[in-house]
């Protein structure tokens, strides 16, 4: 066994439902997860059954009552632990992350640093939840309004950001005094019950068995009684926009709220007055990085035509000498896809480009290894084609030129996702230009940096069939809170509103 593997407490058959600690037995079918980079078993998962999901919601339940009184910035003391023992784990979970998921250990220890970030985030937000004081205009009255924990909340997650997409929501709702129920990908579910276990013992030590819970199990069963739970105010997902249909219309008919953070097309626009060295390097691991399997990995790039023929062969020829292997191994750059079905989306992808008179200029086949590696593709397209529209989830890059700015934010613009865009330029008129009303219309704008690798201090999400949600930093924390306005009237008399008068 990997010593990474055992410094996680992972080994044989783990429980994956955790309430007041783990569940025992649960009654789900046995899951085995599987490393994308040789194709063989890390370790088996024996997932949770409905009864396994009552457990669960009614241990997250029960300890909302008692936690919700805990002051904020005693809260906040119990997500500093949970950031101090990510810290003394950092290497082995990035590991894990790394081993199943795919992604590079540089990369792996960045998403395991984004969760410590989000952890002190959270703890200076435990002292400024701040509410807003008006000017009532009755004399002798006070209005203010405070927020107030919403709940136990559901969190769904998606595979390629298995441990920092949990930590946004997890860490920013603790401390607003919510808890939690997470339900992880099934490709990745070691990866939540190597937090959960770090959870574990943090909640022992402060009295709060029942704050973070797991529940790894089938969609079809308890993911849909997950979303349709009336018990749950707010559900928190991450994933394509066909899942994010899916549970924004269970959520909403229940009215519920969902928080969806889902697909995006994600452009860079190279004007031909830019940085071309900064812009090489930021599309190269914007389309490459994480195997292209990030929600903001770069999809589509728009080359000024007095440019586009000198950038084109220098990005093919970064291409070609990209360093494709073990992620665990230094000096790669480009793991393996997370799993088979990844591949086959690929290349179904690329047939369909192919068909609509697209181009392939560099990769689109598999590499000669054990696992799930691919080669990242460059394609010569136009915006127009159905295949660029949609979303592919994996390292294909279409490129296209155009004449005009207004041109290319136009193209930019004109797809249905709107989560990341970026402009490189060294005009002060096109960089404001980009970021204007009448430009990006996407909720994560940049100028003179790629569209993947946001901060967690901004609010992270994007607009149309994004979702519209928003994550981790900035006023995010208000979707985990309820708001209430208070009018206190401390006078002797009764007016009305609006000058209303009810005398009896």
């Amino acid at each position: 066994m990997r010593d990474f593997l055992r410094d996680l407490g992972l080994s044989g058959v783990n429980s994956g439902a955790g309430a007041r600690g783990w569940v025992e037995n649960p009654g789900g079918d046995e899951l085995t997860s599987l490393t994308p980079v040789t194709g063989e078993p890390i370790a088996k998962v024996r997932q949770a059954d409905e009864s396994d999901y009552e457990t669960v919601i009614a241990a997250a339940q029960e300890r909302f009552v008692e936690w919700r009184m805990r002051p904020a910035p005693i809260r906040g003391e119990v997500v500093r632990a949970i950031g101090n023992e990510l810290r003394k784990h950092k290497r082995p979970l990035a590991k894990l992350v790394s081993w199943e998921m795919g992604k590079i250990l540089s990369e792996g220890e960045g998403e395991v640093q984004e969760a410590i970030d989000i952890a002190d985030f959270a703890v200076g937000l435990s002292r400024q939840l701040y509410g807003l004081t008006m000017h009532s205009e009755r004399e002798r009255h006070r209005m203010y309004e405070q927020w107030h924990p919403l709940g136990t909340i559901g969190i769904v997650t998606a595979f390629n950001f298995p441990v920092a997409v949990w930590a946004w929501n997890a860490m920013i709702a603790a401390v607003c005094g919510d808890t939690m129920v997470w339900k992880p990908s099934s490709k990745t579910p070691l990866c939540a019950i190597a937090v959960q276990n770090i959870c574990n013992r943090v909640m022992k030590e402060y009295d709060c068995e029942g704050l973070f819970t797991l529940v790894v199990g089938r969609g079809s069963t308890i993911g849909e009684k997950l979303i349709n739970d009336e018990r749950i105010p707010l559900i928190s997902a991450t994933g394509s926009c066909r899942m994010g249909r899916r549970i924004g219309e269970a959520v909403a008919r229940r009215l519920g709220r969902s928080l969806l953070e889902l697909g995006g097309n994600n452009a860079v626009i190279v004007e031909a007055d830019a940085n071309l060295d900064m812009a090489l390097r930021a599309i190269a691991f914007g389309a490459m990085g994480t195997t292209g399997q990030r929600c903001t990995s770069t999809r589509r790039i728009f080359l000024h035509k007095s440019i586009a023929k000198d950038f084109v062969e220098r990005l093919v020829r970064a291409y070609e000498s990209v360093p494709i292997g073990d992620p665990l191994e230094a000096g790669t750059l480009v793991g393996p896809m997370v799993d088979e079905g990844a591949i086959e989306d690929m290349m179904n992808a690329l047939a369909q480009a192919k068909s609509e008179g697209a181009e392939i200029l560099c990769g689109g086949g598999r590499v000669d290894r054990k696992g799930c590696f691919v080669q990242p593709t460059i394609v010569r397209a136009r915006n127009d084609m159905k295949i660029v529209q949609e979303e592919t989830f994996a390292p294909i890059l279409y490129v296209m030129e155009y004449e005009t700015l207004d041109e290319a934010i136009a193209l930019q613009n004109g797809v249905r996702q709107g989560l990341s865009s970026s402009i490189f330029t060294s005009s002060m008129y096109s960089s404001e230009r980009f970021l204007s009303h009448e430009g990006s219309d996407c909720g994560i704008a940049n100028v003179n940096i790629g569209t993947s690798g946001a901060e967690i201090g901004g609010a992270f999400g994007g607009e149309k069939e994004t979702g519209g949600g928003r994550e981790a930093g900035s006023d995010s924390w208000k979707a985990y809170m309820r708001r209430q306005t208070n009018t206190l009237n401390w006078s002797t008399d009764l007016p009305l509103a609006q000058g209303v008068h009810f005398d009896i």
